[in-house]
């Protein structure tokens, strides 16, 4: 007898329009004979918020073992869960019921047949490159670490930053700008693409370094190799700064030094045989399309 595919599912409180969505969800997941686990916040919403308790075989906390996790929303639904999955290697899917989406590039109208894929194993995993924020204080609850970016940004309505930056110790420039964007490949298409940064294939080993909106016009974003130190001091008059991982913020003195590199271990993601990267820019972006052809 086969083994039952044991499924982890995680999602967000943003989707009280989405139950009938959720429930074709869980109802493919019965049809197919899978362990069911849900992440404990998601199903709080479920139960409290929608009034639908579905069949389920235990609730997740801190650890657990799955075959894989089911990403229930967008990208920043995604983004959560790898954080929640962190160093357990853990495959996830993105399940995509919010807008433009990346890393949740399923549809609502390809769910079921994602589903029997993933339970005939027709499915490949995909290893993203997470940074690591190294400074000398705990920050960010222990998870120090992005799968999309880690960005310096000034505070509110302050004036511009400046962030000293090396390279592998080696001075590279003074950013004087609203932030620097430092991010990977999976995250070139999310706030570093906001800022006019390059897009890189997910499975490059490469870093860029992206300013938000620079004094001086003649600073450019920068691909790095994955392997490289970034350093970063950053002055402001404010004597404050922010620093968001993937969207957590902390506030950061100036004075703090600050180092960013590859993390040493990686996000999986699940992607479909027939769907690729350039698909997606081709769906989300509109590359290759004419508006003129009707």
């Amino acid at each position: 007898m086969d083994k039952k595919m044991k499924v982890g599912i995680f999602g967000s409180d943003y989707q009280k329009d989405k139950l009938p969505l959720i429930q074709r969800l869980f109802d493919k997941l019965e049809q197919l004979e899978t362990v069911v686990y849900i992440q404990r916040d998601f199903y709080a919403f479920l139960t409290n918020i929608l009034h639908y308790q579905p069949a389920i075989a235990g609730i997740l906390d801190r650890e657990f073992d799955l075959d894989m996790a089911l990403s229930v929303g967008g990208d920043g639904t995604f983004l959560q869960t790898a954080v929640q999955i962190n160093r357990q290697h853990i495959p996830i899917l993105g399940i995509n019921t919010g807008r433009l989406g990346f890393l949740a590039d399923v549809g609502s109208d390809q769910i079921e047949n994602t589903l029997d894929e993933l339970l005939h194993h027709h499915y490949r995993v995909e290893e993203r490159m997470l940074l690591k924020l190294h400074t000398e204080d705990a920050v960010f609850q222990g998870y120090n670490y992005a799968l999309n970016e880690v960005a310096i940004l000034k505070r509110d309505a302050s004036s511009m930053i400046t962030i000293h930056t090396f390279l592998n110790d080696e001075y590279l420039t003074s950013y004087w700008a609203d932030g620097l964007v430092i991010a990977t490949p999976t995250g070139s298409t999310a706030y570093s693409m906001s800022v006019n940064g390059p897009i890189i294939l997910p499975l490059c080993d490469n870093i860029v370094l992206s300013p938000v909106a620079p004094h001086s016009l003649n600073v450019r974003p920068l691909v790095i190799p994955g392997s490289y130190k970034i350093t970063l001091n950053v002055e402001s008059r404010t004597h404050s700064f922010l620093v968001s991982l993937d969207g957590r913020s902390e506030i950061f003195s100036t004075g703090v030094q600050l180092t960013v590199s590859k993390a040493d271990f990686v996000t999986l993601t699940i992607k479909r045989y027939h769907h690729t990267f350039y698909q997606t820019l081709h769906e989300k972006l509109m590359w290759g399309a004419d508006k003129r052809v009707k």
